[in-house]
């Protein structure tokens, strides 16, 4: 088994359509890369198994489920194992109940309005979705009022290509999908993407 690489980086890699099969064998090749948060949304075959044998195998990590809408499902990613929450939208219920479970809440924001209702809920962080409508420019604006401390992930449309733009605006990282799993992908897929991401932010982030 790989061991854990020193350096985290900020990446949420987000496994879409992942199955429970193949889920422990993809979660150790981003492992051992250095992407060490692993998000599997909840629209893909048997996600709580998926979660639930990742979250196992690394107890210490961030696992968690993406496309989580309910308090509903935050209760039973919580019961999977599963301590990271992400959301298409800023549903205040569902930070609510992940806040209440212990559990890090990551709602998707577009706009300032969301933003603070989301961190006036404790939010862990702010899911900026689509990332390619609101662009570096965006987030620098909303940058400008949001409080310093708040963490910033952006989400769809971001990538190696501009992943210095963001950095450059302030944001504090990325979940990235399609550019690191797609279904049905090899293991030494993965592996070799996430050895291409991690690349690609480190020479972006200097």
């Amino acid at each position: 088994m790989h061991e854990v690489t020193n350096v985290e980086r900020p990446i949420i890699a987000i496994l879409r359509g992942l199955t429970p099969d193949e889920a422990e064998d993809h979660a150790e090749a981003l492992v051992s890369h250095g992407i060490t948060r692993i998000e599997v949304p909840l629209n893909s075959p048997e996600p709580l198994d998926s979660i639930r044998q990742i979250a196992r195998k690394y107890p210490h990590l961030p696992i968690g489920a993406g496309t989580v809408l309910t308090p509903e499902e935050v209760r039973q990613v919580n019961l999977a194992g599963g301590r990271m929450i992400v959301s298409p939208n800023c549903a205040t219920p569902v930070i609510d109940e992940a806040v209440r479970l212990g559990l890090a809440a990551y709602p998707g924001v577009m706009t300032p309005t969301e933003a603070f209702t989301a961190l006036r809920h404790k939010a862990a962080g702010l899911k900026l979705f689509p990332a390619s409508l609101i662009g570096p420019a965006g987030l620098k604006a909303m940058k400008a009022v949001l409080p310093a401390e708040a963490e910033t992930y952006a989400v769809g449309g971001a990538g190696p290509d501009n992943f210095a733009e963001w950095i450059a605006a302030g944001v504090t990282g990325f979940g990235i999908g399609t550019a690191l799993y797609q279904p049905g992908q090899s293991v030494s897929e993965t592996a070799e993407k996430s050895g291409a991401i991690v690349a690609a932010y480190d020479e972006a982030a200097g």
